[in-house]
């Protein structure tokens, strides 16, 4: 008995260990980050660096005042918010087609598609914009954020929709329901879960997207992670300024995720289970 509570205690001091080596990098990195963004440039580029010091807002008001976050931070959620939305209006439907007519081929079509380094269609995508007169506008910016999006949303749905019981689809039809009323009250409501988690993390992809915001992107349609080059310059960077403008980029991705963690590990276990 003595021995098999020893075995019980090391290998939950050995399960903590690990999820400590895990946790503090990332822990440590957002901590610095919050740290630097309280910092003037002196103390920022000081060695050693410092944990005690006297902390300013001087550089929030200069992200606020000066470069016009509060414009980027909607152009954010105006582009995160139209992608997801259309890339789950696309997406459930054509989820749930490939789940009922059995389409496994086009999940392994989507999945390497969605693998593919997202550099390699970003020249066509740009000569196709600029010849629609698409760059710099939000319809262009949400449409090359779809294409990140809506695999994805596909690919999660599909494995929710195969957990739906055919046999309440086929119980609605029996009592007349037609095929897609059946789809939007029976299937829908059961997948809602994996709605929820696709929504997020589609959300989240598209928030903190920076290649084809960089390049499709201008003047009017800058988003965040692309605000962030202004605080860069030939002659210096701004080191407080940076870490003010990560921390509020940040800022929402971590409330939601707080807030609506149970519902994305809930929704990618229960997909991920299958029978």
């Amino acid at each position: 008995m003595k021995i098999i509570n020893k075995k019980k205690i090391i290998l939950r001091i050995l399960f903590y260990i690990g999820l400590v080596i895990i946790v503090l990098p990332t822990v440590f990195v957002f901590y610095w980050m919050v740290l630097s963004s309280f910092k003037n440039q002196v103390q920022n580029l000081s060695y050693p660096p410092l944990f005690i010091f006297k902390p300013t807002l001087e550089n929030y008001t200069a992200v606020f005042k000066q470069q016009n976050f509060g414009k980027y931070l909607f152009n954010s959620f105006v582009v995160a918010t139209g992608s997801t939305f259309i890339s789950l209006l696309v997406g459930i439907p054509a989820a749930y087609s490939i789940s009922r007519f059995k389409m496994k081929r086009t999940i392994f079509v989507l999945t390497v598609a969605r693998m593919i380094p997202f550099i390699s269609y970003l020249i066509p995508w740009y000569i196709l914009f600029t010849k629609l007169k698409l760059v710099d506008t939000y319809l262009g910016l949400t449409l090359s954020h779809i294409i990140i999006n809506l695999p994805l949303v596909i690919i999660l749905m599909s494995s929710f929709f195969d957990d739906v019981p055919v046999e309440l689809e086929e119980a609605a039809t029996v009592d007349g329901a037609s095929a897609f009323r059946t789809f939007l009250e029976i299937s829908v409501p059961i997948a809602a879960n994996g709605i929820i988690t696709s929504a997020i993390l589609s959300f989240i992809f598209s928030w903190n997207q920076f290649l084809f915001s960089l390049i499709l992107s201008g003047p009017k349609t800058k988003t965040v992670p692309i605000a962030v080059f202004n605080f860069m310059s030939y002659e210096m960077i701004n080191w407080g300024g940076i870490m003010a403008a990560a921390t509020l980029i940040a800022l929402p991705v971590l409330i939601l995720t707080l807030f609506i963690h149970r519902y994305i590990v809930k929704g990618l276990t229960m997909g991920a289970l299958k029978e």
